[in-house]
């Protein structure tokens, strides 16, 4: 049985959800989802503070990273210790977490699509044009064309 296309499942969830950039920042919100968010990505890292620390310190090109720097810009408490972009870059890569720069996309409507899924998304803009061009060739050929023959 065909499904129809109006009909939703409720139990389908979408791979690449459409976003709606969010009104207005809320700075202390996204502050607190993004320490969280690192907490996590620290439990779920098969390396341990210091490790992550010293693979941070690696990828910045630094001596050391202190696991007390990592300390406050996992702690929700510690709102005056935010990670610059280029640290939080180095972070991603120390704990392999890439599912975080879709944490810090998403409230602005994007989406963050890895290696080849770009790849996809451009097939279905392909698709979508495709489409919009036979619609678009089916009216011009609704209408016969009238040809008229010269010199005969």
């Amino acid at each position: 049985m065909k499904r129809d296309p109006h009909q939703f499942d409720f139990f389908a969830e979408a791979v690449f959800p459409v976003r709606q950039a969010a009104e207005q920042i809320d700075l202390d919100r996204f502050r607190s989802l993004l320490k969280r968010e690192m907490a996590r990505a620290i439990r779920e890292c098969p390396y341990d503070r210091p490790t992550i620390a010293t693979r941070m310190a690696h990828y910045l090109g630094l001596s050391s990273v202190s696991k007390g720097a990592l300390d406050a810009y996992t702690a929700e408490s510690k709102t005056a210790h935010d990670i610059s972009l280029v640290r939080f870059k180095a972070f991603v890569r120390a704990t392999g977490a890439v599912w975080l720069w879709d944490v810090v996309l998403s409230e602005d409507g994007l989406i963050l699509l890895e290696g080849d899924e770009a790849r996809l998304a451009e097939i279905a803009r392909l698709q979508q044009e495709q489409r919009e061009l036979a619609a678009e060739l089916k009216t011009l050929q609704a209408r016969p064309v009238t040809i008229k023959r010269r010199g005969r």
